[in-house]
């Protein structure tokens, strides 16, 4: 294999020609960052986290794959994944993973000691999530927990403490977690049902689609409810609302429960994060 081809096997085990889990990644960090600094972050804490999020991101889908790599053959849709494929070995995966994390730890570097001490238990969620799908029967839980916890971070690198509102926000995404992972695990229930893990889709059972539509109500719920406690205007609870409809429109996407239009329905939750930090950059300005 040439260097050039060992590197787009790097590339697709980092997932980066799939960013779709960088931007489920970035968007409640950002939610942090703007309602932490006023809507007006430092720019140089900015790039930090921006950057820091693609480094962890990718990280984390090695150590999900390595974590995976006997399970991933069986399912049809991670079948050639790099470490499935046996096209990276091991050690080149777990070498890949460390360093991808020590560049990022060295970013934080400049910022305040509270920040340091909340990236341990943010690289052990990180690390740890792969392997929940053996014990806990909604693992999309703890993924809301690992995704989400760049919120807390971001107000410790602006505020120097972790406020109530941060926590909050937190539980939000642990909600919006659940909602879009469990589009996603809708699409691979029947290899996960052969293979014996453990997946909300599979937890929830027939109420799955009811699961996600009450995890969104949530979601938004705890957002509208933090922006009310921040005297937000109504720029920002409109994308509240319009984030609601493009809930209600995943609805009509997954009711079937087709594995095409459920991942459709999980891929659009970009939109949805997205949707909510416009509103809120539009009513910080």
């Amino acid at each position: 294999m040439t260097l050039v081809e060992r590197l787009e096997q790097y590339e697709k085990l980092m997932r980066l020609d799939k960013p779709i889990g960088i931007l489920l990644l970035l968007w409640p960090t950002l939610w942090g960052l703007w309602f932490a600094s006023a809507g007006h972050p430092s720019w140089w804490v900015l790039w930090i986290f921006v950057l820091g999020t693609v480094l962890m991101r990718s990280a984390g889908c090695v150590v999900n794959d390595y974590a995976d790599k006997d399970i991933d053959p069986h399912v049809a849709r991670t079948q050639n994944r790099p470490l499935a494929a046996r096209r990276v070995s091991t050690k080149e995966a777990l070498l890949l993973a460390g360093g991808l994390a020590g560049l990022a730890f060295l970013l934080i570097l400049p910022l305040n000691r509270m920040v340091l001490w909340l990236s341990i238990p943010a690289l052990v969620l990180a690390v740890s999530y792969p392997y929940t799908k053996r014990f806990l029967a909604i693992p999309q839980a703890y993924l809301g927990l690992a995704f989400g916890f760049g919120i807390p971070m971001a107000y410790a690198a602006v505020w120097g403490a972790v406020p109530t509102q941060a926590w909050w926000l937190l539980l939000a995404n642990v909600f919006w977690a659940i909602a879009y992972d469990t589009e996603y695990a809708m699409v691979d229930r029947v290899d996960d049902l052969k293979i014996g893990i453990k997946t909300s889709a599979i937890t929830f059972g027939r109420f799955d689609v009811w699961a996600v539509m009450l995890s969104y109500l949530a979601a938004l719920a705890l957002l509208a409810w933090v922006g009310w406690q921040y005297q937000r205007g109504l720029a920002y609870f409109v994308g509240i609302v319009v984030a609601a409809m493009i809930a209600v429109y995943h609805y009509f996407l997954i009711r079937e429960r087709d594995p095409v239009r459920c991942f459709k329905a999980f891929l659009h939750n970009n939109w949805l994060g997205a949707a909510v930090f416009l509103g809120l950059l539009i009513d910080y300005r």
